[in-house]
């Protein structure tokens, strides 16, 4: 089989175009998750612990010239190293959700798939020869 040909089989086999959908819809919905942690959340989550901002929480790893605005961006800017542990927090809290919802939808997903206990069947009829036997049996130990 040519290299070619194996490898067409291979990308149109429906577990890879599945698979290259879910990625394209696992890309947009961690958009998705990211603006609610962004724009909904760690709003919430600064204003609950005293209107902390975790965006810019972090290290200078060096010193900052004078006159350089506290932001990570800015000291970025300024081309000295930061730890930007704020971001660090943003991008948990992120991911808390994200495997939250995830686990919800799998949850529901292992409920609809379940299916219903088979009635109990009765039990099969003896088969004519093991009926004769066991009669044979029975009047032998008589």
């Amino acid at each position: 089989m040519s290299f070619m040909k194996e490898f067409r089989e291979f990308a149109v086999k429906g577990n890879v175009i599945d698979l290259a959908v879910g990625v394209i819809i696992g890309g947009a919905f961690g958009k998705i998750v990211d603006s609610v942690v962004a724009d909904l959340i760690m709003p919430l989550v600064g204003l609950i612990f005293g209107k902390l901002d975790f965006s810019n929480y972090f290290l200078a790893l060096g010193s900052v010239p004078e006159g350089t605005a506290h932001t990570v961006e800015a000291v970025r800017k300024a081309g000295v190293p930061v730890l930007a542990y704020g971001n660090f927090i943003t991008v948990a809290v992120n991911f808390i959700i994200l495997a939250f919802i995830i686990f919800l939808m799998i949850k529901q997903i292992n409920r609809l798939k379940r299916e219903e206990p088979a009635a109990p069947e009765a039990a099969p009829a003896t088969p004519e020869d093991i009926v004769l036997l066991r009669e044979i049996r029975d009047s032998l130990k008589k």
